[in-house]
């Protein structure tokens, strides 16, 4: 199956940044591409923090879910929308949503982002947690490609990457994590966490990330990559929006379980 990891450098306009990825799905999927994995935050980076809550959008309503279940159905594609910001109970706080549709339009799972992000080196600072709210439950989905092998999906965003217990309990052979790395934190961690978590699970890892420098003047580390069950980097873009292509193998995943069973010899 081929699959594409989509690198945006997403700005402070909803429309330009839906056209964007519109643009970018549809290349995906002229490469024969069935599965896409957008960023998170693909939607929008706003200069504030507390600008998202603004966009947060009911279950079932709004323009990015359009959007997202449009682009799946018209392009024929299996679409994960990085993340959104989804309304809670609370008016003050959002969840940061992937949600993900199939090739006829339909949801199939939605994950609320567990892990929220916090750093603060003196230069730079960031607390996801004053202006999100936390989801409490890993999520997998299946999904069948067009030769009718399943795959198992499991889903994680960002700071998820860093909790290896998450993957764990999602058992998935593939495992989506869009993100939006800081550029600080992405140089010194995000390819050896997505490698570790590649290793140590035997899956593929689809990783779609934000790369750039955005208006709001964030930087993002980019490098968005897809890996293999043995940790090797199959594609991979450094910065800028593109569209990263890779072919996946449920014989090269099986290969690797059977001749190294470290799956089987967990103990703990």
């Amino acid at each position: 199956m081929k699959v594409a990891a989509i690198q945006m450098v997403s700005g402070i306009s909803l429309d330009a940044n839906l056209s964007e990825a519109l643009r970018l799905l549809r290349q995906a999927a002229q490469c024969g591409a069935e599965l896409a994995v957008l960023p998170e935050y693909f939607c929008f980076m706003g200069h504030q923090d507390t600008d998202k809550l603004l966009l947060a959008e009911q279950p079932g309503l709004g323009t990015v879910q359009d959007f997202l279940s449009d682009a799946a159905r018209d392009l024929k594609l299996w679409v994960v929308g990085g993340t959104l910001p989804m309304a809670t109970e609370d008016p003050q706080h959002a969840a940061n949503a992937s949600l993900s549709y199939d090739p006829k339009g339909k949801k199939v799972s939605r994950y609320d982002k567990i892990h929220l992000f916090r750093y603060d080196n003196g230069r730079e600072a960031y607390d996801e947690a004053a202006v999100l709210k936390a989801g409490d439950t890993p999520t997998t989905f299946d999904m069948q490609d067009r030769s009718g092998q399943l795959w198992r999906v499991g889903q994680s965003v960002c700071y998820d990457l860093r909790f290896a217990e998450l993957y764990r309990v999602l058992a998935a052979d593939v495992l989506l994590v869009p993100a939006a790395f800081t550029y600080t934190t992405g140089q010194a961690h995000w390819e050896v966490l997505l490698r570790a978590r590649a290793i140590e699970n035997q899956a593929f890892v689809i990783a779609s990330a934000q790369g750039g420098t955005h208006e709001n003047g964030r930087r993002t580390w980019g490098h968005s990559m897809v890996i293999d069950p043995w940790g090797e980097v199959l594609a991979l873009q450094s910065t800028g929006p593109g569209v990263v292509l890779a072919d996946i193998d449920i014989e090269r995943l099986h290969q690797v379980r059977q001749q190294l069973p470290a799956l089987q010899h967990r103990q703990l």
